[in-house]
C-alpha cells in the first residue's frame, strides 16, 4: 500500500481491505469469516470518500454504519472496524505491533451485548454494591478529576460511567487491554445518542490508566465531554 493511494479514497480502501483479509487468510481464516468482515468494509468504503483518514472522521462513518446492524453484532463489527484502520491509514508500524501481540484473532473473544436498557442498568447502580478491588482505581480516577478543578457534577457523571463499565468488567478474567477493550465495545450499543456514547469512550480512555495502576495515569486526563 501506498500512502499516495489516499487520492483516490475507493481504491486505496480496497487495496487495504485486500491487506487485510489476506493477513487473516495467512492465520486460518475460514471463508465465512472472511465474508463477514468483507460485507461490512465493503458497506463502509463508500462513507469513507471524500473524508480525511482522521479517526473522527473514520469513527463518524463506522457509527453510522453500525446503526444498521444488529445491536448483539455491534463488538465484531467495532472490532474490524479498529483493526481495519491501520491497513486504511497505511500504519504498518501498529499493524506489526498488533500481529506481534496477538492481535487480528480471527474469533475474538467477546463480550455479550447486556439485554437490559440502559435505563435500567443506570438505576440499578445506585444500589450495586461494589469490592475495595473495583473501587481503588474509580477513587483514584474520580480523586484525580478534582485535582484537575472538575466540579463535583463533572466528577459524578463520569464515575457513575464507569461503575456502568466496572459490572462488565467483573467477567475479566485477566487484566489486560484486549479484555477492556471487550467490555468497552460490549457497552457502546447501550448508548443511543451519538454523543452520550463518544463521552463514554472519552471516560474510558481516561479510566483505563487508573484500572491498569499505571503511575502516569493522571496525565491522560482531558476533562474534554465530545471527541477533537
Amino acid at each position: 500500500m501506498n500512502q499516495a493511494n489516499l487520492s483516490e479514497p475507493a481504491g486505496h480502501a480496497e487495496q487495504a481491505l485486500k491487506a487485510y483479509l489476506q493477513l487473516l487468510t495467512n492465520k486460518g481464516a475460514d471463508a465465512a469469516n472472511l465474508a463477514q468482515r468483507r460485507d461490512f468494509i465493503q458497506k463502509l468504503i463508500p462513507l469513507l470518500e471524500e473524508h480525511s483518514d482522521a479517526g473522527l472522521n473514520y469513527r463518524e462513518q463506522v457509527d453510522s454504519l453500525l446503526h444498521g446492524c444488529e445491536k448483539s453484532q455491534w463488538p465484531f463489527y467495532i472490532n474490524v472496524a479498529r483493526e481495519y484502520f491501520h491497513f486504511w491509514t497505511d500504519d504498518i508500524k501498529a499493524i506489526a505491533a498488533m500481529h506481534a501481540s496477538g492481535g487480528f484473532e480471527i474469533a475474538p473473544a467477546l463480550a455479550a451485548v447486556p439485554t437490559e436498557t440502559l435505563k435500567q442498568l443506570w438505576k440499578s447502580l445506585d444500589s450495586e454494591k461494589f469490592g475495595v478491588a473495583e473501587l481503588w482505581p474509580l477513587k483514584a480516577y474520580t480523586a484525580a478529576l478534582r485535582e484537575e478543578g472538575a466540579d463535583q457534577g463533572v466528577v459524578d457523571t463520569r464515575a457513575k460511567l464507569i461503575k456502568l463499565l466496572l459490572v462488565r468488567l467483573r467477567e475479566v478474567e485477566e487484566k489486560n487491554g484486549a479484555n477492556y477493550r471487550a467490555a468497552v465495545d460490549s457497552t457502546m450499543p447501550l448508548f443511543v445518542m451519538k454523543e452520550t456514547r463518544y463521552f463514554f469512550l472519552i471516560v474510558v480512555r481516561e479510566f483505563y490508566y487508573f484500572w491498569i495502576n499505571d503511575p502516569d495515569a493522571a496525565s491522560h486526563l482531558t476533562l474534554e465531554t465530545s471527541p477533537q
